[in-house]
């Protein structure tokens, strides 16, 4: 039997930049004569770049804002969607950004997507789920998904998989904080809306940190080993 065990380092530094390590505990059971082996890796993440700040996320959510009733000449039949996690904080955020540009704030819902991921084998047997809360009936009406990151675009599929299922809406938009790239996407979706376009190599991760959530906030690139990457 072997059971895998995945940890943190036991000393976290949520402000390091540069060179940050993560430890990989693998303890490896044997039934065959009661033998026990500990194993440790450990693994290089390198922070390449620090793209947004605050200042430069409220100016991007304040442009989506502005595009977004734009697009839409208005609020009439406007719902902003979050995709949790991070989707949904930045939904609120856009929806509090348009009632100070038209007096009127749009209803907000959040889709938890977890149950409709195609790679829902790997989440784990018992995948935790949040629960997804939609304002009302959304047939006929707009609908905006939001999102921190649009990579490979399946995220984006299994929202729009779960969101039918509640009903057909007359028009869905997607609005992000940050796309990486056409050429990373493996289904054909696009962004209406676009906070900041980083295009960006395999081996990269982009990491959106809002304090709704971290301890600092902030968008960063963090780039991951070339063998890991290229598994």
């Amino acid at each position: 039997m072997l059971q895998f065990l995945l940890r943190p380092s036991p000393q976290p530094s949520p402000k390091v930049r540069g060179s940050q390590t993560v430890l990989l505990s693998i303890k490896l059971i044997t039934c065959l004569n009661s033998l026990f082996l500990l194993v440790s890796l450990a693994v290089e993440f390198t922070e390449k770049a620090r793209i947004m700040d605050t200042a430069r996320i409220n100016r991007a959510l304040a442009r989506l804002a502005s595009e977004i009733v734009e697009e839409n000449h208005g609020l009439t039949d406007l719902v902003l969607v979050g995709i949790r996690r991070r989707g949904v904080p930045l939904a609120n955020r856009i929806a509090d950004k348009i009632e100070d540009l038209e007096g009127k704030r749009p209803p907000v819902g959040i889709l938890d997507i977890t149950l409709y991921r195609d790679d829902l084998s790997t989440v784990g047997a018992k995948p935790i789920v949040s629960g997804t809360e939609l304002p009302g009936d959304i047939e006929g009406r707009t609908i905006v998904l939001i999102d921190d990151v649009l990579y490979t675009g399946r995220t984006v599929r299994a929202a729009l998989d779960q969101l039918i299922d509640f009903g057909r809406p007359r028009r869905v938009q997607l609005a992000v904080l940050v796309d990486r790239g056409n050429e990373h996407r493996e289904l054909p979706i696009q962004a209406d809306y676009i906070g900041k376009l980083v295009p960006t190599k395999k081996s990269e991760i982009i990491k959106v940190m809002l304090t709704d959530f971290d301890e600092e906030e902030g968008v960063v690139i963090v780039e991951r080993p070339a063998a890991e990457a290229a598994a």
